[in-house]
């Protein structure tokens, strides 16, 4: 009964996370809409290539197009974000999703209040000024920071303040990308490579519910990118889809190491903590501002987006579906590589340097832009029209994320959720496996573990875990010569044997039958030397205690609470008829420990 009103209790807090993050995921989401109306497209004239269904804001553009204006406004958003981080959070710089993962793993799931305020207006100025990140990545910051909020208010535990931490992180997702199964399973799953948070996935799910249930309330339903009506399977194409899974393992390998070079030589640079995501956001600038004109000229479109700034959703959209302006053949796969490399280097430029943007929504981003460049490429090469290069695009999108976040099964469901169907499911799978393994030692996240026996959050977990695995037969040493004693021993001789031995700690007072009535300890030797008038006429029977003692057949989980309950260090160990066949210490179950841990850590790696 009280198990089911912990689960309950649980899951009402999870609902009441839930909704807090789906209000303030909206208001964020809202906010970061408007920000980037009012600053990027009416100060600039940029007009962003938007995802169908991304845009919440509709109104005049900004005039002639700026791009002096442009390649200096990422800079100034970058420079605000990073007085904001610096001087008030330091913990809300980067992406997000690290700080969570280090908030489960290291701070007992809690964040400080201060959070959710910060990392959104620092990611509003940073994402509305045209900074290349994803919203996702401060949702599920701010998410989680919600769920611990709500877990110091209501003054619940640490084990649950990590579990609303998770549902939070997944509400904030949930919120602001409309996959509510794939978020909940990708906050479960982003915290360990090889492993997930199995207490947290329904709470997850709860919450992540609730809050696209909030989201869809004020914006409506409808998913982020538009998609074809079907995609079939045809097995012949995983062959193809085997050759994508290698190559978007080497673009994520890439893009892992071009973002580390970033965020390693602004560490150098002799610049304040704060001034350093502007220097980013200058470099983002001069980066973007001439590839806009270009592609503004070659294609026709002044001043219009390329997904090169923002989330870059809108050039996911058109590997997906192509567009009418977009050109055919090869061009169109050229376009697409060179979107692909610049929005490569614009997300390190932005998040490597510290700058307040998700890696999340970029990571989808490349992953489609190389699906769909692919797609194409073998659609021009096969001459197959079976070939759909969108159905490409989205395997690309799903297994470059999985494979450089280690969470295959979320993003694996996330894309079934965007194409609104399980066409893609077995491609997927194929896809996310070749990347898993690929991707295995690199990773998107640095606070992320291998496993929960990693985790400082699961300390006394694992303790308990490796310790019911050993039965005691495995390690007690049976048919050793030891020291007993009749009831009626009388106590002169129970001393004089126990001084003589050199191994035993606790000495079994037998009945006529062979069975143990009780034991006395070796601390009775001091007890006779204080009070040496014992020794004359008392018996075993006088000195002994209750045993204490375990069955051959229990596990050393069991044997260890029997040894701090009766306060020995050493217990019996009986058979199935109550003899003794050894004897167990505290060393014995501590040796045992380490050498299964030590065979799980070498299994590990």
């Amino acid at each position: 009964m009280i198990a089911f009103q912990l689960v309950g209790r649980v899951l009402l807090h999870a609902i009441l996370v839930g909704v807090a993050a789906g209000i303030v995921g909206s208001l964020f989401f809202a906010a970061l809409e408007l920000a980037e109306h009012e600053l990027l497209l009416s100060l600039t004239g940029y007009v962003p290539l938007r995802a169908r269904g991304e845009a919440v804001f509709s109104g005049a553009d900004g005039g002639p197009f700026r791009p002096w204006l442009v390649c200096v406004l990422p800079a100034l958003g970058a420079l605000a974000g990073g007085l904001l981080t610096t001087k008030l959070a330091p913990e809300t710089g980067g992406g997000g999703g690290n700080a969570f993962i280090e908030a489960f793993h290291h701070k007992g799931g809690a964040m400080r209040k201060r959070v959710p305020l910060v990392k959104a207006f620092a990611s509003i100025f940073t994402l509305g000024c045209g900074g290349s990140g994803g919203r996702e990545g401060p949702t599920m910051q701010i998410g989680g920071a919600i769920g611990s909020i709500i877990a110091r208010g209501l003054r619940v535990g640490t084990r649950e303040r990590r579990i609303l931490l998770i549902a939070g992180a997944a509400a904030g997702m949930s919120a602001v990308f409309r996959t509510p199964l794939g978020a909940a399973l990708l906050a479960v799953e982003v915290l360990h490579r090889d492993d997930f948070e199995a207490d947290a996935l329904v709470p997850s799910i709860l919450a992540s519910v609730v809050s696209y249930s909030v989201f869809i309330y004020f914006f409506g339903e409808s998913t982020l990118f538009a998609h074809a009506p079907r995609y079939p399977f045809v097995p012949s194409h995983l062959p193809l889809y085997a050759a994508l899974a290698v190559i978007v393992s080497l673009v994520a390998a890439l893009f892992l190491r071009t973002m580390h070079t970033v965020e390693h030589t602004v560490r150098q640079i002799a610049l304040p903590s704060w001034a350093k995501p502007a220097l980013g956001g200058l470099a983002l600038g001069l980066l973007v501002t001439p590839m806009l004109m270009l592609l503004g000229s070659r294609f026709d479109r002044p001043g219009q987006g390329f997904g090169m700034l923002g989330a870059g959703y809108g050039a996911a959209q058109i590997a997906i579906t192509g567009a009418t302006w977009m050109p055919a053949g090869w061009t169109a796969v050229q376009l697409l590589l060179v979107l692909l490399a610049t929005k490569m280097v614009a997300t390190a430029f932005t998040v490597g340097s510290g700058g307040s943007a998700g890696d999340f929504g970029p990571s989808l981003v490349i992953g489609a832009l190389t699906g769909g460049a692919f797609g194409r490429a073998a659609e021009l090469l096969l001459g197959d029209p079976r070939i759909d290069p969108g159905a490409f695009a989205l395997v690309g999108m799903g297994t470059f994320y999985g494979g450089i976040a280690h969470v295959p099964i979320a993003s694996l469901v996330m894309v079934c959720e965007l194409a609104g169907s399980y066409d893609l499911l077995v491609p997927l799978m194929l896809c996310e496996g070749i990347a898993f393994v690929a991707l295995r030692h690199s990773t998107l996240y640095r606070a992320q573990v291998a496993t929960k026996r990693e985790s400082p959050a699961h300390k006394d977990d694992l303790i308990i875990d490796v310790l019911r695995s050993i039965r005691v037969a495995d390690v007690v040493i049976q048919g050793r010569p030891f020291v007993s004693f009749e009831a009626r021993t009388p106590a002169s001789s129970v001393v004089e044997r126990i001084a003589a031995c050199e191994w035993q700690d606790t000495f079994p007072v037998l009945s006529e039958d062979g069975k143990v009535i009780g034991t006395v300890d070796v601390e009775i030797l001091r007890t006779t030397a204080t009070a040496p008038e014992l020794s004359g006429f008392a018996i075993a029977h006088d000195l002994m205690t209750t045993p204490a003692s375990v069955s051959e057949t229990d596990d050393l989980h069991r044997a260890l609470q029997v040894l701090l309950d009766h306060g020995v260090r050493e217990l019996l160990v009986t058979d199935g008829d109550g003899k003794i066949v050894g004897f167990l210490d505290e060393s014995d179950v501590t040796r045992a420990y380490h050498e299964a841990t030590a065979r799980l850590e070498g299994a590990a790696q």
